[in-house]
């Protein structure tokens, strides 16, 4: 196999990159203290924290251009509000309310006895609760039908003398001549064969509020909120409340809980760089290198975050993952550097040494920093906005990441250098022996001698772990035997992996993005538990010019309705339509509906007749423009049955010939992001899968490395979705986004091992891996370890999105590394060509066989 070499830009660079080390190592005063003071200087802008701090969650988590959107806006024209007949059906916005699920005790009957007169009693002092100095209470504020307030029913049946529990049918009721639908408000009903209710163990009580006074309306949910948390202790029920702010205010108070999170991350982040960098030799000791390592990683976060938050980017709570990825690049960046000056003769000078400290690592640097700012700054024209600031926070660290390891850590390597050179304490720096003297006390030779390095070579004396990759761990894994073994784990890790990806599920519980002790979380639950076989109800609307009066066509509209009638999520028996209800009308008045004119002239009595229908029909003139009817969802247990109910009504409505039909209901706003997710994360990993290849086939001298390096990221990709699948998370707009984000760290440590490899001047490949393992093997663990050691505390957050974060970030570093330092170096060496020289040596020798 003929090499091909693409080093026209990768040895310019790399010449480039030397003659900036020799520039830091020079004057590293300069390159030292300029990003403290831009530091400080940005950092300003986060007193604008709060003023840019944007969380809404239909802008932020939802696509921007979904298409429920565009049906909204097609139902907000066509059917406005009628404030004087509310329905919630047939709202196109969540409205105000409070509401509370009441769950009996014991296993009592909630629709009775003590369980019941609690319910009844905590009502009473809800519709009490007034605003404005005690002059607007909920009978001032409330939603009106009728000119009268929407009252809880359940209550008005149950404590009427011509009702009662034991007469209840369930799901639908008639009280009053009216028909009533329970599936809403009671959970954990028990029927007999005739539709009776026997009992009910939950129970939901829900207070709408109109919009005519939006201040006094937000004040009555607040007193709302804080009466139910403070009647949370009842002997007979278990009390769960909710308002239409929740959300939103759980969101907003939760903006900021990644910081103590982050500072502890870094915290054990100093702490195991610390450790890992400390060495027994009093003048080589690189403790202060690893704690100023660290810091610039935080200078990088001040730094980018201040200044977007200055000019008034957006902050979302899901950019509060940025830093813990800053952190981990910083590390991964710190230690490829200090390696790198390892290798470096400790006798030459410091701009010598940062020169060629800088030729090797700042090259392998600068391909991960390229691919990674790429692709985020490509992520910034997704459809989530909460993803498009997120890159753009994260793209912009990187930078800064990237600008302050070849400047501020890069000047603190220099100074640490002439301390070294000068042969000074680590800790005190003062000059001290380089041998033991004569006389001295052991604790002397521990704690104040130092500066040993290795004889033959020049350079430090390495650390223990290199050793271990040199001597051991390399030659064993170029073995013929552990390499079958290896490749064989390989497949099978890919047989897992793609079985996972086949089993991963789509769809997040909303009460995924509260904390878990939030009131929200307790309630959603709580509503999933009991009042899971009734789902939203969903509009079919009608959206073009229909002649409804033409039997025929009139005929064939209904069978689209029945097919949509039939599917196992719908429930055939509860549908409303002003249709249906119409011929039933005419055919009891004996009209002539299939006549265009006896139609269109009846409309209005029959309105009258029954006004609600009236929202529910666009006439202009005596053209019906769009009209809607609803159905009823059943059977919803959790997110991906809503999913999967969604695309199920599309596809459905889609397949109606005679009409334009689509479907609404305002949970479909956020319903859209799960047919957008697959495709979002698909096209995220292509591009990087692109970006990876071109940046590498630009900068890796060897075509087939490259090769290798961009497959690496469909590997752990892979992997990554397979494994999330087996530990239970979800694929998800905040998945997505997590997902989308660190994949693009899979590729570091390979990319880190392919250039150390081709850059290798060992005669052969399995040469070329060892050395590469020697040089890098102790880096990337160090990078692997202290990363997942940092984001390891965001497992004990309160927030699912927290450990969600941790789960697929260990699994990206965990995956990263074991394919950096097992699959790509057995597979480098299976197929990768060898030195130039090599080639030159066998072409020679080819020809000299052939002049035979």
């Amino acid at each position: 196999m003929s090499c091909r070499r693409t080093d026209c830009i990768s040895k310019p660079l790399s010449g480039l990159f030397g003659k900036l080390g020799s520039t830091v190592g020079s004057y590293p005063f300069y390159f030292f203290i300029i990003p403290l003071f831009l530091s400080a200087a940005l950092g300003v802008g986060f007193i604008n924290l709060d003023r840019v701090a944007d969380n809404d969650l239909e802008r932020q988590f939802t696509p921007r251009k979904g298409p429920s959107k565009v049906t909204r806006a097609f139902v907000r024209e066509n059917f406005p509000y009628n404030d004087s007949m509310f329905t919630e059906d047939r709202l196109y916005d969540k409205p105000d309310f409070a509401s509370l699920i009441a769950v009996a005790r014991d296993n009592l009957d909630i629709l009775e006895g003590p369980a019941f007169e609690e319910i009844l009693r905590l009502n009473d002092k809800i519709l009490n609760i007034t605003v404005g100095n005690g002059t607007r209470g909920f009978s001032d504020l409330c939603a009106i039908t009728n000119g009268e307030c929407i009252s809880n029913v359940i209550l008005d049946i149950l404590s009427s003398s011509e009702a009662g529990p034991t007469s209840l049918t369930y799901p639908e009721y008639t009280y009053r001549s009216r028909s009533v639908f329970l599936g809403f408000v009671l959970g954990g009903v028990k029927t007999d064969g005739r539709g009776s209710v026997r009992s009910a163990h939950a129970m939901k009580l829900s207070y709408f509020l109109g919009d005519h006074e939006a201040e006094a309306s937000k004040l009555w949910l607040k007193g709302f909120k804080s009466l139910l948390s403070d009647e949370m202790n009842h002997q007979y029920i278990d009390v769960s409340y909710y308002t239409s702010k929740s959300k939103q205010e759980e969101i907003d108070s939760h903006t900021t809980d990644g910081f103590p999170l982050f500072l502890i991350t870094y915290a054990c982040a100093i702490t195991f760089s610390v450790l890992s960098c400390l060495r027994m030799d009093n003048v080589r000791n690189k403790v202060w290198v690893a704690v100023f390592g660290v810091l610039s990683s935080g200078l990088a976060v001040l730094s980018s975050f201040g200044l977007l938050l200055y000019i008034g980017v957006p902050f979302v709570i899901t950019v509060a993952n940025a830093p813990f990825l800053i952190l981990g690049i910083g590390l991964n960046n710190m230690f490829i550097l200090v390696s790198d000056w390892q290798h470096t003769h400790v006798n030459d000078p410091v701009p010598e040494r940062m020169a060629h400290a800088y030729k090797e690592a700042i090259m392998s640097i600068t391909i991960t920093a390229l691919t990674d700012v790429l692709k985020f700054f490509i992520g910034v024209t997704s459809d989530f906005p909460s993803v498009q600031y997120f890159c753009l926070y994260t793209a912009t660290s990187i930078i800064f990441c990237y600008i302050y390891t070849i400047t501020f850590f890069g000047a603190f390597l220099a100074l640490n250098g002439r301390r070294e050179g000068s042969n000074r304490h680590w800790l005190t720096c003062r000059k001290i022996p380089s041998n033991r003297p004569d006389g001295r006390s052991t604790m002397y030779n521990i704690c104040c001698v130092g500066g040993d390095y290795d004889k033959s070579t020049g350079a430090e004396k390495k650390h223990p772990a290199n050793n271990f990759f040199k001597d051991y761990y390399g030659p064993f894994l170029i073995k013929p035997w552990v390499k079958g073994v290896v490749i064989f784990l390989y497949v099978a890790y890919l047989a897992v992996s793609i079985y996972g990806c086949f089993h991963i599920q789509q769809g997040i519980e909303l009460y995924d993005l509260a904390a878990d002790n939030s009131h929200v979380t307790r309630f959603m639950k709580k509503d999933r538990e009991y009042f899971s076989d009734y789902g939203p109800s969903v509009m079919v609307i009608v959206t073009e010019a229909f002649p409804y009066w033409d039997k025929t066509k009139r005929h064939q509209l209904l069978t689209c309705m029945e097919n949509v009638k039939t599917l196992d999520f719908v429930d055939k028996d509860v549908y409303t339509s002003w249709l249906d209800s119409y011929l039933s009308y005419g055919q009891e008045n004996h009209l002539n509906l299939d006549d265009k004119d006896v139609f269109l002239k009846n409309l209005s009595p029959f309105f009258e007749l029954l006004p609600f229908f009236k929202q529910d029909v666009n006439l202009t003139g005596d053209v019906i423009f769009a009209s809607r009817v609803f159905i009823q969802t059943v059977d919803l247990y959790s997110a991906k049955m809503e999913v999967d109910m969604l695309e199920g009504l599309k596809s459905t409505v889609s397949k109606c010939s005679i009409a334009s039909l689509s479907v609404y209901n305002q949970e479909f706003i956020f319903y859209d992001q799960h047919s957008v997710v697959v495709k979002s994360t698909i096209k995220n990993v292509v591009v990087i899968t692109a970006v990876m290849l071109a940046v590498s086939m630009l900068l890796i001298p060897n075509l087939l490395c490259s090769l290798g390096v961009a497959c690496s990221i469909g590997s752990v990709t892979a992997g990554v979705t397979g494994f999330m699948a087996l530990w239970d998370v979800g694929l998800d707009s905040i998945s997505m986004i997590i997902f989308s984000v660190c994949i693009g760290f899979t590729v570091d440590f390979s990319a880190h091992v392919s250039y150390a490899f081709v850059s290798s001047k060992k005669p052969n490949a399995d040469e070329k891996a060892i050395e590469a393992l020697s040089n890098l093997g102790y880096p990337i663990l160090q990078g692997a370890l202290s990363t997942i050691l940092g984001v390891s505390v965001l497992a004990t957050g309160h927030f699912n999105t927290f450990r969600t974060f941790f789960k697929i970030f260990f699994l990206v570093m965990l995956l990263g590394m074991i394919h950096g330092l097992v699959f790509i170096p057995v597979m480098l060496t299976a197929v990768t060509c060898g030195t130039e020289e090599e080639q030159e040596d066998k072409r020679e020798t080819a020809e000299r066989i052939s002049k035979l």
